[in-house]
């Protein structure tokens, strides 16, 4: 009989991504010694798994001297800008920054236990995994996004290549694409074919390119207009991108080797290729999904002071699912403005002195941020001017 090893752990952190190893980085800083991160995959994964072509959208800067820290940073002391040299990480480089993170930081960190369930009884979570019976007081669950894609939203969905799956834009074979949604991912895997000599349709349900909404999640990021303005400021570029706007894609069929799209109002589009999902992720709770409050719009409801649930002591999280006031956190120098409350809340819950003198570094690189009124009553000095592309572009 295989004997199934048993972990006891004071904090168990679930997922070794920028999230978890922030998390972890910030309770190790606070003095929490007894504590685990676990990772079904290795460090960065999701990043290591990013198509070839992509990079961070937001820019990174060595100006932690000066107090503005790193926007891509998930530890004050260091700078991916610094560390890497270079503006834009890859997904392949980030995942460098973040061992590099990891190692500085001494964490303890396990690869290639999945989790498969977890359960609460009294005051103790057990979380199963492949390899082991974790028994811990706490659990910061970290689970990124990337890995969980919404390829099952509508009939035929599965029939599409989500963009996720994607490895390198020059291994996909053919001449016309159709992409299917128009945010980020949207404009980055057109932008990537059209730049490989493609010809591209997008269709998306909105007009994403005229959103100047001043929640940066909410609206292209300045980095993708720039790439979007490039593109049709060439006229060779430029007739090879079709962008469609209210276009909601509802269904797709596939004969013959042709897929047929309808959207909204039943009327049909062909491709001659497989067509492109690139509609982004579910949340990535997963297993723990059940054990946070969600509200009238079905989002998790996390605890203003710490992110913790609400309904389930002790349970964390951390992570671009976050969602306070209606304003999203899933960017990385958003969620990582939490590090800091939620390692403090953990530190002085299971009995740690000094805490806010060691999180002091935290605080001042903003790692620590409880005004969440900054994100809902955000009003700019200069209001944004025209930044749409021309309008003749789009159909």
């Amino acid at each position: 009989i295989e004997t199934v090893e048993r972990v006891d752990i004071k904090v168990l952190i679930v997922g070794a991504g920028p999230a978890g190893i922030g998390t972890a980085s910030a309770l190790k800083q606070a003095g929490v010694e007894d504590m685990l991160v676990v990772d079904s995959r290795e460090i960065g994964s999701s990043f290591l798994n990013w198509p070839k072509q992509m990079s961070l959208l937001t820019p990174s800067f060595h100006s932690n001297s000066f107090g503005l820290i790193d926007l891509n940073a998930i530890d004050p002391e260091t700078s991916p800008a610094d560390y890497l040299r270079t503006q834009h990480p890859t997904g392949e480089q980030y995942a460098k920054y973040l061992q590099a993170v990891a190692n500085y930081n001494e964490l303890p960190i396990r690869t290639g236990l999945e989790v498969s369930e977890v359960r609460k009884i009294e005051d103790r979570f057990i979380i199963i995994t492949n390899k082991t019976e974790i028994f811990a007081d706490v659990l910061v669950w970290s689970a990124g996004q990337f890995h969980y894609p919404k390829d099952q939203i509508f009939p035929g969905s599965n029939l599409a290549l989500h963009s996720s799956k994607v490895k390198d834009w020059n291994d996909l074979e053919g001449d016309e694409f159709v992409v299917i949604g128009g945010y980020e991912s949207g404009i980055d895997a057109a932008l990537n074919l059209v730049d490989l000599g493609k010809s591209v349709c997008l269709y998306t349900r909105g007009e994403p390119w005229s959103s100047i909404d001043p929640d940066p999640s909410r609206s292209l990021s300045p980095r993708t207009f720039d790439r979007l303005r490039t593109v049709l400021q060439s006229p060779e570029k430029m007739k090879n991108l079709n962008l469609f706007k209210d276009a909601d894609i509802k269904k797709i069929e596939e004969s013959h080797g042709w897929w047929t799209l309808y959207d909204q109002d039943d009327i049909p589009s062909v491709s001659r290729t497989r067509p492109i999902l690139a509609n982004g992720f579910h949340s990535g709770l997963g297993l723990v999904e059940t054990l946070f409050e969600h509200d009238e719009n079905n989002l998790p409801v996390f605890s203003e002071n710490a992110d913790e649930s609400t309904i389930t002591t002790g349970l964390f999280y951390s992570g671009p699912a976050l969602v306070h006031r209606k304003s999203l956190f899933c960017f990385i120098y958003k969620y990582r403005a939490r590090f800091g409350l939620i390692a403090r809340e953990i530190a002085i819950r299971i009995g740690k002195e000094g805490v806010d003198e060691k999180l002091k570094i935290y605080e001042k690189a903003g790692f620590m941020n409880s005004d969440l009124d900054c994100c809902t009553e955000c009003e700019c000095a200069i209001k944004p001017g025209e930044t749409a592309p021309e309008p003749s572009a789009f159909s």
